[in-house]
């Protein structure tokens, strides 16, 4: 990359989905020297929205880490002298290349060495109880902790794995064929629980920032589990009214604080707390998404609109949005109105090039959510514009490649401006419902059908909309 020309640089960013930077870093003549060059404060110059200052930045993090682990091999290799060839020679050699292609987290993946008395009852095919789940979960944390070289944040791809790992090897431990979402998520608390009282450490907090969890914080914070109870109270309970010099205050230190690297998440819960009445009067009066936001940039983290939905209703919209998803991902797929849709079509092509379980479940979770506005004879175009550009001005859902697990991309807009990037498809449509009840938008006639099924299972009412 050091030797790329600017158009070679150009190229690059348009196979990562960054072609609307292309004119600015030929205006820059960024080469590839150039962009590793690329300090935090000249890529906010370079680069306007966050999303794609942080997408610039991960890709190339992750050249360098390549770059630096190639390096490392390299150098042992032409370093190994025929003076000491016990170094890196022979079986050495063949166990250093094996630990190698190890951290690149293939799905070769190796258990670890279990103590003996986890061993015994393994062997005998016997379910353990809560404290032995515990020692299995422990070790599964520290051997990945190990081949991650020492980072805490695996991807989702990595659990996957070794969750499939254990569950091959033992398959008594799949209770009821739901054994695989319950390990996995033990083992994302787990490390959950040993990044907790890490504060200072540079991934954990460029990962707080990503993702939206608050600083140092000391209890649960996950969209399923996080029940912002204490906020809520306290907004219930000291409602706050502001003039204009404290609200001034409050609005650019929101600003200020959302241009950063690494924010104060405490902090921020707490103007947006504080703010929450003029913002929802602002809203009431109809003002346009784009000053909200203007004033209140935080609204465009997707915990912030998942805090804001439950501030407004009490109730958990992702956690309500994943259950909708597993339970009725399967009787969608099922119905004979979207069999021959190109969403289900493009599904099936995809379904043949895996096996994995959790990728298979995804993919037809995503499908299942694309399906929606057809079951329901709704307009498709206002739910989610799938490879397609945006065109409505109501929320809506970009989705790019929404069946390849390593490209996909989903990103919620609000009058044809991007709103949110989401991770995956649950993320998303939790995302899409709480934007029209926290901005106050209208449900379009032609999405009406699908969103009264959606809301009615969100806030549990007694005779929830079902399936046609």
């Amino acid at each position: 990359m050091e030797n790329w020309s600017v158009d070679q640089v150009c190229n690059w960013l348009r196979q990562s989905n960054l072609g609307e930077l292309v004119p600015k870093f030929r205006e820059e003549e960024v080469s590839g020297a150039a962009l590793l060059a690329l300090n935090d404060r000249m890529v906010q110059q370079l680069v306007k929205k966050i999303g794609h200052q942080a997408l610039l930045m991960d890709l190339v993090h992750k050249y360098q880490q390549q770059k630096s682990g190639l390096e490392s091999v390299t150098c042992c290799c032409e370093t190994a002298s025929p003076k000491f060839p016990e170094v890196i020679s022979g079986k050495n050699l063949k166990s250093f290349f094996a630990r190698y292609k190890a951290l690149q987290w293939t799905s070769s993946y190796a258990l670890p060495d279990f103590p003996y008395d986890v061993k015994c009852l393994l062997a005998e095919k016997k379910c353990p109880d809560h404290s032995m789940r515990i020692r299995i979960i422990e070790f599964l944390q520290a051997d990945m902790t190990k081949y991650l070289e020492g980072s805490l944040y695996p991807n989702s791809q990595q659990y996957n794995i070794v969750v499939n790992a254990l569950l091959q090897a033992y398959p008594f431990l799949d209770e009821d064929g739901n054994g695989f979402l319950l390990w996995k998520r033990a083992l994302k608390d787990r490390f959950k629980y040993v990044r907790r009282p890490i504060e200072d450490d540079e991934q954990v907090l460029r990962n707080k920032c990503k993702f939206g969890h608050r600083r140092g914080q000391t209890r649960k914070s996950s969209f399923a589990e996080n029940k912002l109870g204490d906020v809520q109270v306290q907004a219930e309970e000291e409602p706050v009214h502001l003039e204009g010099g404290a609200m001034d205050v409050h609005i650019r230190w929101l600003k200020q604080e959302y241009m950063k690297t690494q924010r104060n998440w405490e902090e921020v819960d707490n103007r947006m707390n504080v703010t929450i009445e003029v913002r929802r009067k602002m809203i009431s009066n109809k003002a346009p998404v784009n000053e909200i936001l203007r004033l209140f940039p935080f609204l465009r983290c997707p915990y912030q609109l998942f805090r804001e939905f439950q501030l407004l209703t009490h109730m958990d919209i992702y956690k309500k949005t994943v259950e909708i998803l597993e339970v009725y991902s399967e009787n969608i797929l099922s119905l004979y109105v979207v069999r021959n849709n190109p969403i289900n079509i493009m599904l099936q092509e995809n379904l043949k090039r895996h096996t994995e379980e959790d990728i298979l479940k995804y993919m037809k979770m995503t499908a299942a959510c694309l399906l929606l506005p057809d079951v329901f004879g709704d307009d498709s175009s206002l739910f989610a514009a799938v490879n397609e550009e945006v065109k409505v001005v109501t929320p809506v859902l970009e989705v790019k490649n929404p069946f390849n697990v390593n490209s996909c991309e989903f990103v919620l807009y609000v009058e044809r401006e991007e709103l949110a990037q989401l991770d995956d498809c649950t993320m998303a449509l939790a995302a899409l419902v709480a934007a029209f009840h926290v901005f106050d938008i209208p449900c379009p006639k032609r999405i009406h059908r699908t969103l009264n099924f959606l809301q009615s299972l969100v806030f549990e009412v007694r005779s929830p909309a079902s399936l046609p």
